[in-house]
C-alpha cells in the first residue's frame, strides 16, 4: 500500500490544492489498472452480481454503492477526480475559471459530445441540471448539498457556462466531479424524478441503460459512436465491452459461489467469511478504503432519550470498534478515529475519544439517572433504557456487525432491538425522523460532506439541534484559506465526536472479487468503480 501524505502536508496548503484536491486512497490486491494480461480486446459481457438495489436508476438520486456501480456508465461528469493524486481533471468540461473569493465557477465544455438520444450538450443543459438539482430535495440529498446557496446558473455562449454561489463554496469543483451531478439530457431533466427513478436518465456515457428489473438486473449496453471520455481514462472513444448486467443476489455466500463457478464475473461487499475460498479460485479481491462520512449509528438527536448527550457518549464508549472491524469486516478495515474516514482531506485522528471504555459508559448512564434493573437492562422513571436501530441488507458486514454492537450496548445496560429495512425505505424513514438510530456511511472525497450530513440548514436527518456547529460547517465551506479550511474541519469533527451526535464504527472498505479474465477494473476517487477501460480475456 502507498502511503498517504499528512493531513497538513504541503499539498494541501495551497487554494488550488483547496479546490482541486479530494482524497488519497490507498488500493490493495490486484491493481486497479491491470494492463499485464495481454492485450484489451474489445466484446464481451460483464456479469456483476451486487448486494441490493436503490429502487432507483438516477444518479442525481442515488447514494447506495450498489446501484451507483451501474449508474455511474450512463452519465458523465463535468470533470473527474484522479484517484491517485486528488486532483480534478478535465472531462465534459475542457477547462475552468474559478474567481478568487471561490464564489464563480465557469466552465468551458467540450464540442461535439452528445447524449444518447442524440441532442447536443451545451452550456443550457448543464444550466437545466443545475436549477433542476435543488429542485430533487429530499430525493437527491447528496446532489441538493452539493449545489446548496447557488445564486444563478448562467449561459455566457453556448459552451460556457458559469456557476455563481452566494458565499464562497471553495467545495463545489470536486463536486462537480461527483455522478451526483452527473450531466442528463435537457428531456431528461424535464422528467419528474419519480419517473426518472423507473425508467431511467438519458446521459452522455460510456453506457446506455437497457432494462431496469427492479430488485433483479440492471442491463446497459455500449454507447456508439463515445468519444469524450475523462482525460485520465487510458482508452480514447467507445467503451471495450459490449454489455453490462448487474444482478442482485443478497446472499453474501451466494454472490462468493457464483464468482467462484463462473456464473458471474464480479462480485461487490465480499465478506471476511468468504475471503478464504474467493482467494483458492481463480479470483482475485479489489479492495480500497472509502473517504467520507464512516459507517456508524446516526443518531435522531431529538427523540427523548437521546437528547441526553450523556446517553449519546455512553453508547459512544460502549463500542468496541477494533474488535467490530477484526471480527465483521474485510481484512485491513480500520477502526474509526474520527468521523470522517483517515483518507478525507483535514482528516483529524480522534481515536482517544473514540476509545473502548465500557467503564466510562457505565458511570454516565449512573450520572444520567439510568440505573441498572434485574434484567441488567437500565430503567428511569419507569422506562427501560431501549434503542432501534435500522439498516439495510446491503453488505453482508451489516447484520454480524450490527449483532455485535448489541452484545456491547448490553453489557453497559442498553437495550438494541434492530429492525431490517428494504433500501428503498431508508430515505422517508430519516425524512420522516421516525427512528432513533440508522446504521450507514456516507462517500465522498471532500469533508464538506459534514456539512451535506449534519447542517440544521440543509435536509439534517439526524435532528441536530442549531448551534455553534452550524457556523462550523459553513465556515469551512466559505473560506477560500486552505489552512483555515482545515482548522474548521477539524473543529467540526471534534464538536461531533464530543458530542456524540453520531457514534463512528469502523471505516468502509470496498471490497470486490474479480475473475481473471477480467481485467482493468478501476475504482474512481469514491471506491466506486468505472468500467469504460474495463475489458474480458
Amino acid at each position: 500500500m502507498r502511503a498517504l501524505p499528512p493531513a497538513r502536508s504541503p499539498r494541501w496548503t495551497t487554494l488550488a490544492a483547496l479546490v482541486t484536491t479530494g482524497a488519497l486512497l490507498t488500493a490493495c490486491g490486484s491493481g486497479t489498472d491491470d494492463t499485464g494480461s495481454g492485450k484489451p480486446r474489445s466484446g464481451g459481457t460483464l456479469t456483476f452480481a451486487v448486494g441490493s438495489d436503490a429502487g432507483c436508476v438516477d444518479p442525481q438520486q442515488v447514494g447506495s454503492n450498489d446501484t451507483i456501480y451501474s449508474v455511474r456508465q450512463v452519465v458523465d461528469s463535468l470533470t473527474d477526480q484522479d484517484p491517485r493524486t486528488g486532483k480534478i481533471v478535465p472531462w465534459l468540461a475542457r477547462s475552468w475559471d474559478i474567481s478568487a473569493d471561490t464564489t464563480a465557477f465557469t466552465f468551458h465544455l467540450r464540442s461535439g459530445v452528445t447524449f444518447s438520444d442524440g441532442s447536443p450538450l451545451t452550456a443550457q443543459v448543464v444550466k437545466d441540471n443545475f436549477d433542476a438539482v435543488p429542485k430533487l430535495g429530499v430525493l437527491g440529498t447528496l446532489a441538493e448539498g452539493y449545489l446548496s446557496g447557488v445564486r444563478s446558473t448562467t449561459v455566457v455562449d453556448p459552451l460556457t457556462v458559469k456557476v455563481t454561489f452566494r458565499q464562497p463554496n471553495a467545495q463545489f469543483l470536486q463536486a462537480t466531479s461527483t455522478h451526483s451531478l452527473g450531466i442528463e439530457s435537457s428531456a431528461s431533466v424535464k422528467r419528474s424524478p419519480q419517473q426518472k427513478c423507473s425508467d431511467g436518465v438519458v446521459g452522455s456515457g460510456p453506457f446506455v441503460l437497457k432494462q431496469y428489473v427492479q430488485n433483479q438486473s440492471i442491463t446497459l449496453a455500449r454507447r456508439k459512436g463515445y468519444a469524450w471520455g475523462s482525460s485520465r481514462w487510458a482508452k480514447k472513444g467507445e467503451a471495450y465491452l459490449d454489455r453490462l448486467v448487474f444482478k442482485v443476489v443478497p446472499e453474501a455466500g451466494v454472490r462468493a459461489g457464483s464468482l467462484r463457478s463462473g456464473q458471474v464475473d464480479a462480485i461487490g461487499s465480499v465478506g471476511r467469511a468468504d475471503e478464504a475460498a474467493l482467494k483458492g479460485g481463480p479470483v482475485t479481491l479489489q479492495r480500497r478504503a472509502n473517504p467520507g462520512i464512516v459507517f456508524g449509528l446516526g443518531f435522531n438527536n431529538a427523540r427523548p432519550v437521546l437528547k441526553d448527550a450523556r446517553v449519546r457518549r455512553a453508547i459512544r464508549s460502549a463500542v468496541d470498534r477494533k474488535q467490530i472491524a477484526d471480527t465483521v469486516f474485510p481484512t485491513g478495515t480500520r477502526p474509526a478515529t474520527s468521523v470522517l474516514a483517515h483518507t478525507t482531506p483535514d482528516y483529524t485522528d480522534l481515536g482517544t475519544d473514540l476509545a473502548f471504555d465500557p467503564a466510562r459508559a457505565k458511570s454516565l448512564l449512573d450520572t444520567a439517572g439510568w440505573k441498572a434493573g434485574g434484567d441488567g437492562v437500565r430503567t428511569k422513571d419507569g422506562k427501560r433504557l431501549s434503542l432501534t436501530i435500522d439498516w439495510v441488507p446491503n453488505a453482508a458486514t451489516n447484520q454480524p456487525a450490527l449483532e455485535l454492537i448489541q452484545q456491547q450496548l448490553k453489557a453497559v445496560g442498553v437495550q438494541v432491538t434492530l429492525k431490517q429495512l428494504q433500501l428503498p425505505q431508508l430515505t422517508p424513514i430519516q425524512q420522516s425522523g421516525q427512528y432513533d438510530a440508522i446504521w450507514g456511511n456516507i462517500t465522498r472525497a471532500d469533508p464538506d460532506i459534514l456539512r451535506s450530513s449534519f447542517s440544521t440548514k440543509l435536509a439534517n436527518f439526524y435532528r441536530v439541534p442549531a448551534g455553534g456547529l452550524d457556523t462550523t460547517l459553513a465556515a469551512q465551506a466559505a473560506t477560500t484559506d486552505p489552512a483555515e479550511r482545515g482548522r474548521l474541519v477539524e473543529r467540526a469533527q471534534r464538536s461531533i465526536v464530543r458530542d456524540a451526535y453520531n457514534v463512528p464504527v469502523v471505516e468502509l472498505q470496498t471490497q470486490l472479487g474479480l475473475s481473471t479474465k477480467v481485467h482493468s477494473l478501476a475504482f474512481d476517487a469514491s471506491s466506486r468503480i468505472q468500467l469504460h477501460d474495463t475489458w474480458i480475456g
